[in-house]
C-alpha cells in the first residue's frame, strides 16, 4: 500500500469534516491546484483510504425509530456466511460484524417501532438456520458519531499533553 504523507492527511482531515467542500477551496487551504487535489483524492479511492462519500439519511425521519443491536450466536461458527447471506435480504439491518466474546455476530438495525422489532427478531432474524439465540439492546440516544481523528493529536494539543506528562512524571 502506497504512503499517505501529510497533504494526504490534510485533504482527508478537511473533507472528513465536509464532503461537499468543493475542491477549488480544499486546494486553497493546502495551497496547491485544484487539479492536485483531484487527483490525490482519487488515488486515496483507488487505495480503499476513502471508501465512501455522500448523505446521511436520518432513519426517524423515514419512520424507524428504534436503534437496536442485536448479539446473535450461531450453531456454528462455520455458519457465518450463509447467515451473512440471509441477513442482506433484511433492509433494517445496517451493520454487521463477526466478533469475538459472547456472540458470534453482532448487527446494527432500525425498527419503526417495537413491535416491528418484536417481529424482526421472531419473524425473521430467529428463523434463519443457524442462529441459536439473540440478544437485544435498544439504543436509547447516540450521543457520539465520528470518524478516527486523520493525524492523530492536533499539534497544538500535543505541547499541553507534554506539559501534563512532565508534570506526573516530576
Amino acid at each position: 500500500m502506497e504512503k499517505i504523507d501529510s497533504l494526504d492527511k490534510k485533504i482527508l482531515e478537511i473533507i472528513s469534516n465536509n464532503a461537499r467542500i468543493p475542491f477549488k477551496d480544499v486546494a486553497a487551504q493546502c495551497g496547491v491546484s485544484r487539479a492536485a487535489i483531484h487527483q490525490r483524492v482519487q488515488r486515496l479511492i483507488d487505495m480503499n483510504v476513502i471508501v465512501g462519500s455522500g448523505y446521511h439519511v436520518n432513519p426517524a425521519s423515514l419512520g424507524y425509530n428504534t436503534c437496536t443491536y442485536v448479539g446473535i450466536t450461531l450453531e456454528r461458527g462455520s455458519m457465518y456466511n450463509d447467515v451473512v447471506e440471509e441477513f442482506t435480504r433484511v433492509p433494517e439491518i445496517v451493520e454487521c460484524h463477526y466478533t469475538t466474546g459472547s456472540y458470534t455476530m453482532l448487527i446494527k438495525l432500525y425498527a419503526k417501532d417495537n413491535a416491528h422489532l418484536m417481529e424482526l427478531l421472531n419473524g425473521t432474524l430467529q428463523q434463519i438456520n443457524g442462529v441459536v439465540s439473540t440478544e437485544t439492546l435498544i439504543s436509547l440516544t447516540q450521543s457520539i458519531k465520528k470518524e478516527l481523528p486523520i493525524g492523530g493529536p492536533h499539534k497544538e494539543e500535543k505541547p499541553q499533553m507534554e506539559e501534563d506528562w512532565k508534570k506526573i512524571l516530576d
